[in-house]
């Protein structure tokens, strides 16, 4: 294991408690941005098998599971591991929980070639310190024709090297507040720390890849883009208590990618 894996493993289990307590079974990202996409890109039909690739305290695994998907679900990090098996209940269906490093290629295909219908990463290939191993490894653990779903932190506006910015101007006699996004890094893959939620006892490393890098990782493996969406906050949403969070201040500027990728 890298040291980078390493420090972010540390950092996962670290946080895994407050992580779940925070994020329980979903917040404004997850309920309005990544969930409904998600259902339109893959939908689940009764009984087909579905992996969950770094499913944290098991948000997704449990909502694929009341869908009627069989679930395999794991994660590195032990802590969040317990986190999701104490928090699912029979009425989420037939999840198999596991703690593997979604970087250890070998591991994952041992898991079963030519044995998942889809699967599924919910915002945590930022959190990887590598994804080839990854999309090689799904490319044969999946079924002819089935498909895997991701979602990110969109690489072009909403990456470690970007601010959010207000500025008021008089127009015409009326003060006006326009709220965009500076960002001075895209191009060049690269590691920053940060903090995915506000309070959070340890900061976890983000990997940066452009757009070129991460879909080309899915490409060069055998995949196709069958489908994609750009998801930000509709206008009508109402703003948190940070004028400068994602909300409808930036109902222009998508903070989440969703990506179809077809095997």
């Amino acid at each position: 294991m890298t040291d980078l894996n390493q420090e972010t493993l540390d950092a996962w289990d670290t946080n895994a408690a407050f992580w779940n307590e925070r994020m329980g079974e979903g917040n404004d990202f997850v309920n309005v941005l990544q969930w409904p996409a998600i259902e339109r890109l893959l939908p689940i039909r009764s009984g087909e098998r579905v992996l969950d690739i770094a499913t944290g305290n098991g948000l997704m695994a449990r909502r694929l599971g009341r869908l009627g998907a069989v679930v395999t679900a794991f994660d590195f990090a032990p802590q969040m591991i317990e986190q999701a098996r104490q928090r699912t209940r029979a009425e989420d269906g037939e999840i198999a929980y596991f703690t593997l490093d979604a970087t250890d290629e070998k591991a994952l295909v041992a898991l079963g070639e030519a044995s998942f219908d889809a699967a599924l990463s919910n915002m945590a290939l930022f959190d990887m310190a590598e994804v080839d191993p990854l999309f090689r490894a799904l490319y044969r653990l999946l079924k002819p024709g089935g498909h895997f779903v991701f979602t990110l932190m969109h690489p072009c506006f909403n990456n470690p090297f970007s601010s959010h910015i207000a500025e008021q101007e008089d127009r015409d006699g009326e003060l006006v507040t326009t709220y965009s996004v500076k960002v001075w890094g895209y191009m060049t893959p690269a590691q920053r720390r940060g903090l995915a939620l506000r309070g959070q006892p340890k900061a976890q490393i983000y990997f940066h890849r452009p757009l070129q890098a991460i879909l080309g990782s899915g490409l060069i493996a055998g995949f196709v883009i069958d489908g994609l969406e750009e998801r930000p906050f509709p206008p009508d949403h109402p703003q948190g208590k940070y004028p400068l969070s994602w909300g409808p201040n930036y109902s222009e500027i998508p903070p989440i990618l969703v990506v179809r990728m077809r095997r």
